[in-house]
């Protein structure tokens, strides 16, 4: 029986090796427009949605094909999936695929042009820098932590680099930038067409209670939230082990360990950590960027910064100031019009302008999500390290 059960494994592993899909989906038109297709002869409704604006009612065809034709998109990243008779699959035709959080999304690449946005999130024939997953020790937190860090194409040649900390949002992990947020291929590409300087990439994990992404350290396979692992308790905060992971640095690969040759930025929650760590550390960074940033500010609302007239009390206004009496060469926010967040950056903007602290200010369109962050990182690495 043992041997029967054996052979059969090996029979389905063999089957499942051979077992190719003969459906094209997406199919990326030549107008740009993308057709989907799915095989579900025993369904009653097929739709794809995703983020690309809309959700495409699928019809069925010969065969219990169910297929559907987008609109013509613009050059961008795409994500989507199935809903069938009202359940979520992915596409089985696609292998292309990235986890946000708990959830995967099937992913799709439009560039019509040399330098558009599909072209610049793809991997182009260009030099290619190297992406590894890193092991450091914090000993502010007390444990073995696990970052990502993306060297340029010619770090092997020696030389010394300029350093960006890169942070995630909240769910996220050191793996979030270089899926979702494709970040190696985009420093790749600006590298390559001379619009970026050579410089090293750190994205570290930011959940003080998780040494890794999920299933990669010793917790196991936990379901992600947004809370990172809730049963883990740091014993101290994301800010106060940053230093942690800039003396590695600093020790074990070739930067230019000054405040001029080092940026921090961040999404979301991670906006929210590059605030408070350029404002911990005022004499670590030169340059700071704010993406759709939790801004952890000390009123709830406007009512309540009405009240107080500061969204600040003494001892957060007296780090703020010190930072900015330090002189940082960039302090670059960006959101959406229709972030969640906008009116907390809001509020910031304005106390920034009335203390006449210098920044710059992007608005975009949409929300909070990947896409607007992607742009964000394209157009803040090209102002870094002139």
């Amino acid at each position: 029986m043992m041997a029967i059960a054996l052979m059969s494994c090996s029979i389905w592993a063999q089957e499942a090796l051979f077992d190719v899909n003969d459906l094209t989906s997406p199919e990326v038109n030549e107008d740009g427009s993308v057709t989907f297709r799915l095989y579900a002869p025993k369904a009653v409704t097929v739709e794809v949605e995703g983020d690309f604006g809309m959700r495409g009612v699928m019809k069925e065809g010969k065969d219990g094909v169910w297929s559907y034709t987008t609109p013509v998109l613009d050059a961008e990243m795409y994500s989507y999936r199935f809903k069938v008779d009202g359940m979520t699959w992915l596409d089985p035709s696609n292998v292309y695929r990235c986890r946000d959080i708990a959830s995967f999304a099937n992913i799709f690449l439009i560039s019509k042009e040399e330098g558009d946005k599909g072209w610049l999130y793809g991997v182009n024939k260009v030099p290619h820098g190297n992406v590894s997953k890193v092991w450091y020790p914090s000993p502010t937190l007390k444990t073995l932590r696990r970052m990502t860090v993306y060297t340029p194409a010619d770090y092997d040649k020696g030389g010394r680099y300029p350093v960006l900390y890169l942070l995630h949002g909240a769910g996220g992990d050191e793996e979030a930038w270089t899926t979702l947020g494709r970040a190696a291929q985009i420093l790749d590409n600006l590298i390559a067409e001379g619009k970026v300087k050579p410089m090293i990439v750190v994205m570290p994990n930011g959940n003080a209670n998780c040494d890794a992404a999920p299933g990669e350290w010793e917790k196991g396979m936990y379901k992600p939230s947004f809370r990172a692992h809730t049963e883990s308790k740091p014993v101290a905060s994301t800010e106060e082990a940053f230093k942690d992971i800039v003396n590695y640095m600093d020790r074990n690969y070739r930067t230019l360990a000054n405040k001029k040759n080092r940026a921090i930025c961040g999404l979301s929650m991670g906006g929210g950590h590059s605030f408070l760590v350029s404002r911990l550390y005022p004499d670590m960074f030169n340059y700071v960027g704010l993406f759709s940033a939790y801004v952890h500010l000390d009123v709830k609302d406007r009512a309540d910064l009405l009240a107080k007239g500061n969204c600040f009390n003494p001892e957060s206004e007296n780090k703020l100031q010190t930072m900015f009496q330090k002189k940082p060469a960039l302090y670059w926010i960006a959101i959406g019009k229709d972030d969640f967040l906008y009116d907390n950056n809001r509020m910031y903007r304005e106390y920034l302008d009335q203390k006449g602290y210098p920044y710059e200010y992007v608005e975009t369109e949409g929300g909070h999500v990947w896409r607007n962050w992607r742009i964000y990182l394209t157009k803040f690495a090209q102002r870094l390290f002139k």
